[in-house]
């Protein structure tokens, strides 16, 4: 049978699994909520007994996308969004519980390798990602490469400060960007704004497309957030394109129309309407799984 790897996605709520061929058709998939797994050794013995139970498959190797993960260094580095805290070297617990070669990024950097080998990155040369969930990260794309930085760790476009004194973040630091444009931060834009219940943004963005007033201000308000900080993005970057990624991404008709207007707004003269706010292509695609399964594909070539 021709060679496959695992594709991981690690994120704060839930871990997808895929078994992913070359030209990046995911073959079967696998989910666990996060919590499941209260150590990386607990979820590097289930990774070894996954690949006992698929030796069929032919599995080559493993690449994870995961929060603050450092390419460079092979480790999850304090991510805030994970119950595994510190320092995690997970690219090396991974390769001694199931002998195979590991690779490890952010994830949000996985999607950016998504979206250059399979998704509309294939055509362009400068680009960003960014990821909407449990919080806000960015895989940033220049010369049709994913950008690491020094250490391992560009890309915290969530970490970048709205406003000093607002919300607190998991981080730490007060206002950053994810508190206002993730799960959580939709959540508390909608209470915040007079909403009498505890909602998800999915059924905050079903109330809005019946024109519910609150639903309504709260996705107009947490794009205009975000349009506010994609014209610093563009202004350091000078990117093709922008492209939405993850559960609140689906809502993009909301979201695309008032921040494309707000960085528009913000921009410098010389960098107005040549860039484009775009969903990804790979929305419904499990893209997070591709991109991770990307980095063995091309760990291979190199």
């Amino acid at each position: 049978m021709k060679p496959n790897v695992l594709g991981i996605d690690i994120g704060g709520t839930n871990i997808e699994i895929g078994i992913v061929t070359e030209d990046g058709q995911i073959l079967k998939t696998f989910h666990y909520p996060t919590k499941q797994f209260p150590t990386a050794q607990d979820f590097a013995k289930t990774l070894q007994n996954i690949i006992n139970q698929t030796k069929d498959y032919n599995i080559i190797g493993i690449g994870i996308g995961a929060p603050t993960a450092n390419f460079f260094t092979g480790q999850i580095e304090y991510a805030p969004n994970l119950q595994w805290k510190g320092i995690v070297p997970l690219e090396k617990l991974v390769n001694q519980a199931t002998n195979l070669p590991t690779k490890i990024t952010n994830d949000a950097n996985a999607v950016a390798h998504a979206e250059l080998r399979f998704g509309a990155g294939k055509n362009l040369d400068n680009f960003t990602v960014l990821t909407l969930g449990t919080g806000l990260g960015s895989g940033i794309v220049v010369n049709h490469k994913v950008l690491y930085g020094s250490h391992g760790l560009a890309g915290e476009f969530g970490h970048t400060q709205v406003d000093p004194n607002g919300r607190l973040c998991n981080c730490g630091r007060k206002g950053c960007l994810e508190t206002y444009v993730s799960i959580r931060g939709i959540m508390l834009t909608y209470k915040e704004l007079g909403g009498k219940q505890d909602l998800t943004p999915k059924q905050i963005f079903e109330l809005a497309k019946n024109n519910d007033p609150i639903a309504l201000q709260t996705y107009r308000k947490t794009a205009q957030i975000l349009g506010s900080q994609l014209a610093d993005l563009v202004h350091l970057f000078d990117p093709q394109a922008i492209f939405l990624y993850g559960g609140i991404a689906h809502a993009h008709e909301l979201i695309i129309p008032t921040a494309r207007d707000e960085m528009e707004r913000n921009l410098l003269n010389a960098f107005k309407n040549k860039v484009q706010i775009k969903p990804s292509q790979l929305l419904d695609k499990q893209g997070a799984i591709l991109g991770a399964a990307a980095l063995i594909w091309e760990n291979l070539k190199n």
